[in-house]
């Protein structure tokens, strides 16, 4: 669902429909995909994205085609809502070779060129230098693109970000930074484990322009975004987004989440992003009797037939492992 950035966002029904459509693509394919873990269909390390889907949505409205992307483990969301179709990013999640990573990345590690989707990292703060390393790209062959960088609040502990965001600031680097603030670094709370608790005011004292968002509100996420990514077109250097949001399920599928009580995750529940977006259009008479059940419906059907491509796709042949790998050569 990547839209083409003009300025101010253009809402109206259509368009509202179009990104309540988007979070509960990415809500239903998470539910399912955490009912495959169980089943043992998926396996490995398994992030959720169930309740951030605001960010993601929101994001790729402001970029383009010939835009980059880079993501974290928890990426099934931004994978998504950047374009990937359903049944390839399934088909990874199951290890098979008609997997967008070819059945090798599994859920951390998705990957598109042809979405330019570049990961899908699984090492935190990780994706930050790889996206100083596009937008540089981008920069000396002249092409006036933006490079989206989404990581989690965690990830300005690590040299990684300080690093990323100086030599993005030097250079004025066509990068949009996006920090997805969803207050716990795996099970540690962010006032346990940062002395400055804003995130974008690290970024600002790089002299990064930088501003808090409601991460919960898909449409100030899409504002935010267009105007961050209106600014770096015209060569205003980097953007950094701190998208305030909260994930409803665990860390991983591991996660027994002591850290945290069940009435805060409620809490957040009740405001999480479809909710509000779905109570706003409610009350403004933009969301019609049968709207969500339709939308429901379609992204079910959708779910299922990428179950079905999974299932049905074949793992990698054994011939083949050795292929795409990198040996060093080791003379005699």
């Amino acid at each position: 669902m990547s839209g083409q950035s003009s300025g101010k966002p253009h809402i109206n029904r259509d368009h509202l429909l179009a990104l309540l459509t988007g979070m509960v693509r990415v809500r239903r394919f998470e539910e399912k995909c955490a009912e495959l873990y169980t089943r043992e269909k998926i396996r490995g390390f398994l992030h959720l994205y169930i309740g951030e889907e605001a960010v993601a949505v929101g994001i790729n409205q402001a970029l383009r085609p010939e835009d980059a992307l880079i993501s974290t483990y928890r990426e099934h969301g931004h994978a998504l809502a950047r374009g990937i179709a359903m049944g390839p990013v399934m088909a990874e999640m199951y290890g098979k070779v008609s997997g967008c990573s070819h059945g090798r990345g599994g859920s951390m590690h998705l990957f598109d060129a042809e979405h330019r989707f570049y990961g899908g990292n699984a090492i935190v703060a990780g994706g930050l230098p790889l996206a100083v390393g596009l937008a540089l790209a981008d920069r000396m062959r002249g092409q006036n693109r933006v490079t989206a960088c989404f990581f989690g609040e965690g990830a300005a502990a690590e040299g990684e970000f300080h690093e990323s965001l100086n030599l993005a600031a030097l250079w004025k680097l066509p990068i949009l930074f996006v920090c997805e603030n969803n207050l716990y670094a795996m099970g540690t709370a962010l006032e346990l484990s940062e002395s400055e608790k804003h995130i974008y005011l690290k970024a600002r004292s790089y002299g990064i322009e930088a501003w808090p968002v409601d991460g919960m509100n898909v449409v100030d996420v899409e504002a935010a975004a267009t105007k961050a990514c209106d600014a770096i077109r015209e060569g205003g250097g980097p953007r950094f987004l701190e998208c305030k949001t909260y994930r409803f399920r665990g860390h991983s599928m591991f996660d027994t989440q002591l850290y945290r009580e069940k009435e805060e995750i409620e809490r957040w529940q009740k405001q999480g992003p479809i909710v509000r977006l779905q109570d706003w259009m409610q009350a403004n008479r933009l969301l019609h009797e049968g709207d969500l059940p339709g939308i429901e419906k379609i992204v079910d059907a959708e779910v299922e037939e990428a179950v079905a491509f999974a299932e049905s796709a074949a793992f990698e042949p054994e011939s083949e492992l050795g292929t795409n790998v990198y040996t060093p050569r080791v003379d005699a």
